[in-house]
């Protein structure tokens, strides 16, 4: 896993919960959601880690609400 995802992405959060907002992210690029970073990257798993890393998926914990 790369250390920029390691270290700044969903704080206080499992790996278990990264994965999850990560593939639901990525189903929404696969959807025709527009990328909110800049990448190089085509997969869209990879370009929702890219977007995770640099802070731009919000996430609410499953029991307070929902993902955005």
């Amino acid at each position: 896993m790369n250390d920029k995802i390691k270290e700044n992405s969903l704080p206080g959060e499992s790996r278990y919960t990264l994965v999850m907002v990560a593939a639901r992210r990525a189903r929404q690029l696969v959807e025709g959601s527009s990328p909110r970073v800049d990448t190089k990257a085509n997969k869209p798993v990879t370009i929702a880690l890219d977007e995770i890393a640099e802070g731009k998926v919000e996430f609410v914990n499953p029991s307070a609400g929902s993902f955005k």
